[in-house]
């Protein structure tokens, strides 16, 4: 997207001032594309309005979910899958035939939302906090109801805060619990790095940044080679050396596994979410 071009010509409501809403917009209104005065909230708590409101000078908010549907074309509902139900109910009479619903609740499908908020035009996407930086993932799956040109400018609009992949909706559920997830699981695990090189005898704050940029540029050199990780870490594992012994260790307590396992238990919560919609 071309800095300073608009992607939407009129406003964009978001329903929800969490942190996934506090990063999307922040990361929409990054490269000028969208600007603060283009957002209009809705969210009831307090202190959620406060904290986007003074990263984002200058952004509009709405006393009700209907308020904010009313001002926009585009209406983003950023809310946890409890809050669905009563958001959809609120913001479904000012729902028009130009609104498309964009929906980050995890687990709930687009027919759920298309029948609470009154329109098949409907869009799921699956961010990740990275968005706030910039270098987020975004899954989108759309409904068919949903014309090319609006689902390009959604697109556009998700690419402004990192990566876009298109989907089929059956998929989300796993594209949830990888790259939605995804975050909690390496946040753990630049932490273990990090307690382990204090337990090695590195100060804190050396080990922390050595596990950040290790983890970092590790994940640059796979996208830029291409090679599968494996490659990566035979590479390093010379034999008899300091990596192949730190991996045996791995190995035995059945790390590899517990990942496996973790994504497999995000991907089973993912719907059973979806089934109490």
């Amino acid at each position: 997207m071309t800095a300073g071009v608009p992607i939407f010509d009129q406003s964009i409501a978001l329903i929800g001032a969490g942190q996934m809403g506090r990063a999307l917009a922040a990361g929409f209104c990054r490269d000028g594309g969208i600007t603060a005065a283009d957002l209009v909230v809705y969210d009831p708590i307090e202190a959620a309005r406060s904290l986007i409101a003074e990263s984002l000078p200058g952004i509009r908010f709405a006393t009700t979910a209907a308020e904010a549907a009313s001002l926009a074309r585009l209406v983003i509902l950023a809310i946890k899958p409890q809050q669905a139900a009563a958001a959809c109910a609120d913001l479904q009479p000012a729902v028009t035939d130009q609104s498309v619903v964009i929906s980050i609740v995890a687990g709930l499908p687009i027919a759920t939302i298309a029948t609470a908020t009154g329109t098949d035009r409907v869009i799921r996407v699956m961010p990740n906090t990275p968005c706030l930086v910039g270098q987020g993932v975004s899954v989108v799956a759309s409904a068919e109801a949903v014309d090319r040109v609006e689902r390009d400018r959604v697109l556009a609009l998700f690419a402004s805060v990192g990566s876009v992949h298109e989907v089929a909706e059956s998929l989300l559920n796993a594209v949830t619990a990888v790259s939605g997830s995804g975050p909690g699981y390496i946040a753990l695990l630049v932490e273990a790095l990090a307690d382990g090189g204090v337990r090695a005898g590195l100060p804190r704050p050396l080990a922390q940044a050595l596990a950040i940029e290790t983890f970092g540029g590790t994940a640059t050199l796979l996208a830029t080679t291409g090679e599968h990780p494996a490659v990566i870490r035979d590479r390093v594992s010379s034999p008899g050396g300091t990596t192949i012994a730190g991996l045996a260790v791995l190995e035995q307590a059945g790390v590899r596994a517990a990942i496996s396992d973790a994504v497999a238990a995000a991907t089973a919560r993912a719907a059973e979410l979806a089934r109490q919609s």
